[in-house]
């Protein structure tokens, strides 16, 4: 390992190309000592711990993670008790249970734990998925009365409807019984139902609040057959063993990108042993469909493989798809399902590039992106809501800043929008307040992110409003976008050793970052341009070491262009990925900043 930063700044500079400042991430030393004394860690990994604020005692539980030590008793979130006696009360009497789903895959894996566990017991659970451009998010009356229409007595709503107030209200009023089972930041009067279980509702004791909702509905799980049990209502089948779904809960964990720290982290780690035996029919032929061999399963199967081809069927697709792949145990039908959802997956990007390029056409034409506005809102006619807010996520990255995308549909005049943010800026409660001001037509959602509905003719008065909301939070913002270092190394030492090493500290995800490490002094080698704006090249050290590296989607940006010139004397930050191409069971480094210190 290299020696620490420089005078004059880390590594001598005060500014990367990007703008961005670097630091060592900060630790506290004592911890990083007793992690080094009660886990027998060498330094950089025992300090890498300690600056993820785990505490001495939590060391083990961090690093092997178990249901034993973690789980929470379900009684004490708000309202489980009532939901588990609720639902097995309308199981035993033979009412028709249904569940209402989010399109995401957080709502998709929700309802395929409930379904697996229904069907354990030899129930079907039909599931109900709204229409993301017909219905929108959530429930609705009208989809209540098409419940209701077919039978449904009893509807458990699944990362979604703790905001649904006047919804479920109207179910009450057509005979409709309701469990909510959510995650979202919610009103303090919450909707009247049978029970509402919400780790985040307010006066919950759980200390939970980072579960996505399947992690919610694990716990659930855990509820119904406790409840179960004093029912003596496995006699016949035998308790369902929950642990065997923990995929389903880790797939939500991660995809949702919830902050994987205890319990959550137990469900994320766990979670992804259960899916390396890849015995999900749906999970194992969606693999397939995307060509990728069916090995140990890693944070980065779930977030970039799996997890946009459910997305895709909710985003421009059948948004039934994802909790039906999940939900089967066909596997012919979960090889159909994977194919469509493949399909949809490739248009989705297509259809995803191009907004991206003429979003970032018609801000950076403005300037918009390289002034003092607090945040950039971005509007186009037949942008697809399905993938506006990954569009704002791309653009925000760029340009470091809350950007809010919005597609406007021509006929009726309507713009629906979603927003990325950055941390220290609340987004969702700016664009929550821009509803209650009557800015918006509708609109909610968290720190980091938001959805929106506007008229076309008001977006300039949204823009207006969101920059006077955001504008005092933008210098706590900056202060917050540093480029945090785990280690200094040199090229010699980016080896497979030192990348496995610090993969004891995965999954990775807020709260849990992955591993930033920081060479000085390299020249660039063999420098290229790909498809996307990627660039590939070698990082050599002045010793003749080198490691390859890649950067995504920079080739327009100054970073891009400084690699792609051949230069030396850089400093770049990044992360060490496995690289098993052709066997060689090397590393590449997967560029996250570049600096010149000479332009400091």
């Amino acid at each position: 390992m290299a020696d620490g930063a420089l005078a004059g700044g880390f590594l001598n500079f005060r500014q990367s190309l990007s703008g961005r400042q670097w630091r060592m991430r900060p630790a506290d030393p004592a911890v990083t000592r007793a992690h080094i004394q009660t886990l027998g860690l060498d330094e950089p990994l025992a300090r890498a711990l300690a600056a993820r604020e785990v505490a001495p005692d939590d060391g083990i539980h961090f690093l092997n993670p178990t249901l034993k030590a973690l789980f929470p008793d379900p009684s004490t979130f708000m309202d489980m008790d009532a939901a588990a006696t609720a639902i097995l009360d309308a199981l035993q009497s033979g009412e028709k249970i249904h569940v209402f789903a989010d399109y995401d895959v957080d709502g998709a894996s929700s309802a395929a734990l409930l379904v697996r566990w229904f069907r354990h017991l030899g129930a079907e659970l039909p599931i109900y998925v709204p229409d993301r451009l017909k219905e929108g998010y959530g429930p609705s009356a009208p989809a209540f009365d098409r419940l209701k229409a077919i039978g449904a007595d009893l509807v458990i709503t699944v990362d979604c409807g703790a905001a649904a107030n006047e919804a479920v209200a109207h179910a009450a009023s057509i005979g409709l019984k309701v469990v909510v089972i959510d995650h979202h930041m919610m009103r303090e009067e919450p909707p009247s139902c049978l029970a509402l279980v919400n780790p985040n509702r307010p006066g919950c004791a759980s200390g939970q609040g980072n579960l996505a909702a399947a992690g919610v509905v694990f716990v659930l799980l855990a509820a119904l057959n406790r409840e179960g049990r004093k029912r003596n209502l496995f006699a016949q089948c035998g308790e369902p063993d929950i642990r065997q779904w923990l995929d389903l809960a880790a797939m939500g964990a991660i995809c949702d990108v919830t902050r994987l720290t205890g319990f959550n982290r137990a469900l994320a780690s766990l979670g992804l042993k259960v899916m390396s035996n890849w015995r999900n029919p749906g999970l194992h032929a969606l693999l397939a469909a995307a060509g990728t061999e069916h090995g140990p399963a890693k944070s980065n199967h779930v977030g970039f493989i799996l997890g946009p081809r459910i997305n895709a069927g909710g985003r421009i697709g059948k948004s039934d798809l994802g909790a039906r792949l999940l939900s089967t145990d066909d596997e012919a039908e979960a090889r159909m399902l994977a194919k469509e959802l493949d399909a949809l997956n490739l248009a989705r990007r297509e259809v995803e590039s191009d907004v991206t390029e003429m979003a970032i056409r018609r801000v950076e034409s403005s300037g918009a992106h390289n002034d003092d506005s607090a945040v950039v809102v971005v509007a186009g006619e037949d942008w697809h809501p399905g993938i506006v807010g990954i569009v704002a996520g791309r653009l925000r990255e760029r340009w470091r800043k809350p950007v809010i995308v919005i597609g406007v549909d021509p006929v009726t005049g309507i713009g629906k929008g979603s927003g990325r943010s950055q941390p220290g800026m609340n987004l969702g409660r700016a664009i929550q307040q821009a509803w209650e001001d009557g800015v918006l037509i509708a609109g909610g959602g968290h720190a980091m992110a938001a959805g929106l509905t506007v008229l076309a003719d008001r977006i300039d008065e949204l823009r207006a409003y969101l920059n006077d909301k955001l504008s005092g939070e933008q210098e706590a913002a900056q202060a917050l976008d540093w480029v945090e270092v785990d280690a200094l190394i040199d090229p010699r030492a980016a080896t497979r050793e030192l990348f496995e090493a610090f993969e004891q500290l995965a999954p990775y995800g807020p709260g849990n970052p992955e591993p930033l490490f920081a060479m000085e002094n390299l020249q660039v080698r063999e420098p290229m341009a790909m498809n996307g704006g990627h660039v590939r090249c070698r990082l050599v050290g002045p010793d003749g070491a080198s490691v390859r590296a890649i950067a995504w989607r920079c080739a327009d940006l100054q970073t891009g262009k400084t690699l792609l010139s051949g230069q030396g004397g850089l400093c770049v930050a990044g992360r060490l990925k496995a690289d098993d191409w052709n066997g060689r069971r090397g590393v590449q480094l997967e560029i996250e900043d570049v600096a010149d210190p000479r332009m400091a």
